[in-house]
């Protein structure tokens, strides 16, 4: 198995998702792109707005969306400044946002950076002394009618912690806060619906579970939302009709497409399709049942190794991840080069090992790990 290419030993799903043939079907879609965008004809447009389009309804399906509801965007980070950025100023103007501290900190670098613009105070909730998550009966404890919104993180980057969306989000509505969702880290391995329970907006990415693109980023916003939304960053393709071009008849799509700005950016999509393709021809459950059976047979020989684990035992609270704490005196990045070398992969953040079993992944690959990991740390 030692520097096999083989996706056995691969255990970055919670970064970049892989799926047998991949390279392949990447290069057969951008050859096809090229292949249109390269003509002297008039064709581009067409076909590259409809591979746009096909990206979009691909991720209308994975979170049960409804039409006109979900655009492109870069980032989660993009996605959210679009979405604050586009508020009305009575929803966060004097009140606060509201973020667990153990979501993704570049959305938290953004959110600070918005508070006084925007008249909002970011509340943090805070890890208890000594935790690895932030537990869901603290968000709820910190949750007064004075939070204007919240943005919820439903699977940690740095735990694997799941939180269970739906009393979080029933509380919400009582407290009468906008809600918002980033899946980034749960898209694509776990259920979930947008509408069951309703969430104003959600956020994600193509990458990790998805095994797509980065640059390819996913924006979904209620209709009534949609409807009080203002996009400061705006521009031909947010109007009804791009091709009005009369300065003084500028006016907002009804839907979505509010969110579009500047002629649309197509590759990170055309580049991210042929996964969103894939995935939907595969059956959710096998793959999820994988990542069960495989994240178990991790966890028992984590625990056999004596390593304190960051990540909660009980699968229903916990994502994809398997997360456990380094020694110490076995730098992170000695141990990750060790793996490297016998072909496996994986990652740390600081002394936290963050190991992510996916399609790829076989119980050999899980067992080599588990040896390899054994003679790094005696």
């Amino acid at each position: 198995m030692a520097g096999a290419p083989d996706g056995q030993g691969y255990f970055l799903y919670h970064s970049i998702g892989q799926y047998p043939g991949k390279a392949r079907d990447m290069a057969e879609g951008m050859a096809r792109f090229s292949e249109v965008w390269g003509r002297a004809d008039d064709l581009q447009w067409p076909y590259a707005l409809g591979v746009r389009q096909s990206y979009i309804d691909r991720w209308r399906a994975i979170i049960g969306a409804p039409e006109g509801t979900v655009t492109a965007t870069e980032s989660v980070t993009a996605g959210l400044g679009a979405l604050i950025g586009a508020l009305p100023d009575a929803a966060l103007r004097g009140r606060r946002l509201l973020v667990a501290g153990d979501c993704f900190p570049s959305v938290h670098f953004l959110l600070a950076g918005l508070q006084d613009s925007r008249g909002f105070t970011l509340d943090t909730v805070p890890l208890r002394p000594g935790a690895h998550w932030v537990e869901d009966e603290d968000i709820l404890a910190r949750w007064g009618a004075d939070v204007g919104l919240a943005l919820l993180t439903w699977v940690s980057s740095t735990s694997s912690h799941r939180s269970d969306l739906g009393p979080l989000i029933a509380h919400g509505r009582r407290m009468g806060s906008l809600i918002g969702a980033d899946i980034t880290q749960g898209a694509g391995l776990l259920p979930f619906d947008a509408m069951a329970p309703a969430v104003d907006f959600t956020l994600s990415t193509s990458l990790k579970w998805m095994c797509g693109s980065p640059g390819a980023g996913m924006l979904h916003v209620a209709p009534g939302l949609i409807a009080e939304a203002r996009p400061t960053l705006r521009g031909w393709f947010s109007q009804p009709d791009p091709f009005n071009w009369d300065f003084d008849r500028f006016s907002y799509a009804p839907d979505i497409r509010r969110f579009d700005h500047g002629t649309p950016g197509i590759m990170a999509a055309a580049a991210s399709l042929p996964a969103l393709d894939w995935h939907a021809g595969q059956d959710k459950a096998a793959i999820l049942a994988q990542n069960r059976a495989l994240s178990d047979e991790i966890g028992e020989g984590i625990a056999a190794l004596g390593l304190p684990f960051v990540s909660p035992r009980a699968e229903a609270a916990r994502g994809g991840s398997v997360m456990a704490l380094l020694p110490g005196d076995r730098p992170a990045p000695h141990v990750i080069a060790g793996l490297r070398e016998k072909g496996i992969a994986a990652d740390a953040r600081g002394r936290t090992l963050r190991l992510s079993p996916g399609v790829m992944t076989t119980a050999g690959g899980v067992a080599h790990l588990l040896r390899t990991l054994h003679g790094l740390l005696k």
